[in-house]
């Protein structure tokens, strides 16, 4: 067994030690109740409760807070700036350009970004530690509720190792929370590499894969939950990144395998309408491995949605903004799209994917003339004179709740989807020198694409760019990262071994010298 930097985040006391704080980031178990020496684990009927609020923590602010998802893209060449006026956060802008100084490092919003990650991994870690507590009064003869407590385990153990990846693909070598008894050394542990992170959540990913139910998360018996298949996906991304662009990888094996392993299931499809796709219609779709559940009515709507969040987390955060004359579709106008990638999808005739991730605010020199989406809402150009807005963020009117007209209300977050397992394996065919046509013919068939032979890797990165765009997981710059093609695209600013992360921030390696 291959040794990490783990840390055990126990209670209050280690993550006060670690963040500076508690409340603001712990969970209490079993949904707010008191602690475990008055909670009854004999009954298993509770025994969902502290993974549903794992999901829940992670839908409030520990993956869809608005200053981690502005942090988490704009470095990709996708996204034009973050604030509508050029003047506001000026540190989200120095990120952009690799400008790792003094500055970024004491930036509040890098420390609130790390904060979310790690927050939903300790409440993961008080999860896992609620079930054992379960597991211990389950009958040893009761095989159906002994792997029923593994399967709510596999669900945490996903979502802690998602928030892992999402910590080390931004802050690079970073520490992995997780079981150990060495407490003590909680103010001195070291950061684990890049790939050690990797190597862990493959690891992890394998007691998932063998523990979860083999199933669509939309055909869970909580439905929505994260099953084996989604394990495999995030288990083949790990091993990508392991790969980088090295052919001869192993890596590609294991990226491979798990790829043709949810192929193989015949249990996912490409939804076939890509602009309805992310919108109401295409919530827990065929394709989805992993989302977000969202519910607009202020009443529980299942086990892992949430319901009555402030939608300016996710949603408004990217809506148009200014004036737009009483209607629904608004919001405060950041990270807008790219001139770069419109003219990217423009240039290859991806009309279906331009359609549907780049909408227009206004019309160009008619400043009260209103562009028209592809549902018939009208958006004016605002007071900064933002051009583009994000397509797969916007939620049409006609699709809106009557009586709750608030932007992207009632709809999911897409994260995990078919088409990446299709295109992963399409490259790792290539690289190991196989025919990848036919995966890559399929994500290109459902928007209207012509089919390509002898499809090559430029090919199949290309593909990645303008099926990933916009969308709020860095898979872009994630991409030219792992392929080395980063200083390519960006020039001079980014220096190799250096402008792949970003600083950890003062506040934690103020409680932690050994993050430096």
């Amino acid at each position: 067994m291959k040794k990490y930097n783990h840390i055990l985040i126990a209670g209050c006391l280690s993550s006060a030690i670690l963040f500076g704080g508690c409340e603001k980031f712990l969970d209490k178990p079993l949904e707010n109740q008191q602690r475990s020496e008055e909670i009854n684990y004999g009954d298993l009927r509770r025994m969902y409760e502290p993974v549903s609020g794992v999901y829940r923590a992670a839908s409030d602010d520990n993956l869809v807070h608005w200053i981690d998802l502005s942090i988490r893209v704009i470095r990709d060449d996708d996204y034009q700036q973050a604030a509508p006026n050029p003047n506001d956060n000026p540190e989200l802008m120095a990120i952009k350009n690799f400008q790792n100084d003094v500055t970024i490092q004491s930036y509040w919003g890098l420390n609130q970004s790390w904060i979310s990650y790690y927050s939903l991994a300790i409440s993961a870690n008080n999860a896992l530690m609620e079930l054992a507590n379960f597991a211990e009064r389950i009958d040893p003869n009761n095989a159906e509720q002994l792997a029923l407590n593994l399967q709510y385990q596999g669900e945490v153990r996903f979502l802690r190792a998602y928030a892992h990846l999402m910590a080390s693909r931004i802050f690079g070598d970073v520490p992995i929370l997780s079981d150990s008894e060495d407490i003590a050394r909680l103010t001195t542990i070291g950061k684990s590499t890049r790939a050690e992170v990797r190597q862990w959540i493959i690891e992890e990913m394998d007691f998932c894969a063998a523990n979860l139910k083999k199933e669509r998360p939309n055909q869970s018996s909580h439905v929505g939950a994260v099953t084996a298949y989604s394990a495999l996906l995030l288990k083949a991304k790990a091993a990508a990144d392991l790969a980088g662009n090295d052919n001869g990888s192993a890596q590609w094996d294991v990226v491979l395998d798990a790829t043709n392993e949810i192929i193989g299931s015949n249990r996912f499809s490409l939804f076939g309408d890509y602009y309805q796709m992310w919108k109401v219609p295409g919530k827990l779709s065929n394709e989805s491995l992993f989302e977000l559940q969202y519910s607009d009515f202020g009443l529980p709507a299942g086990d892992i949605v949430r319901p009555g969040i402030d939608w300016g987390t996710f949603f408004r955060w990217q809506g148009p903004e200014g004036d737009q004359r009483g209607s629904a579709i608004s919001g405060a106008g950041w990270i807008p799209p790219s001139q770069n990638i419109v003219d990217f999808l423009t240039a290859r005739g991806d009309a279906t994917r331009l359609r549907t991730t780049i909408l227009y605010c206004g019309v160009d020199g008619q400043p009260n003339v209103p562009a028209e989406t592809p549902s018939g809402d009208l958006v004016y150009r605002g007071t900064f004179g933002t051009k583009y807005f994000n397509g797969k963020a916007y939620l049409p009117v006609s699709q809106m709740t009557a009586g709750r007209l608030e932007y992207g209300a009632n709809n999911n977050v897409r994260i995990l989807r078919y088409a990446d397992v299709l295109l992963l394996n399409a490259e790792a065919k290539v690289r190991k020198g196989q025919n990848g046509d036919e995966p890559f013919r399929l994500v290109r068939e459902r928007v209207n694409m012509p089919a390509i032979t002898g499809v090559s890797l430029d090919q199949i990165l290309d593909e990645r760019r303008a099926e990933f765009a916009c969308e709020w997981w860095g898979e872009r710059f994630n991409d030219l990262v792992r392929t080395g093609r980063a200083q390519q695209v960006f020039g001079s600013r980014f220096v190799p071994g250096v402008s792949e992360s970003v600083p950890i921030p003062q506040t934690q390696i103020d409680a932690n010298p050994n993050f430096r």
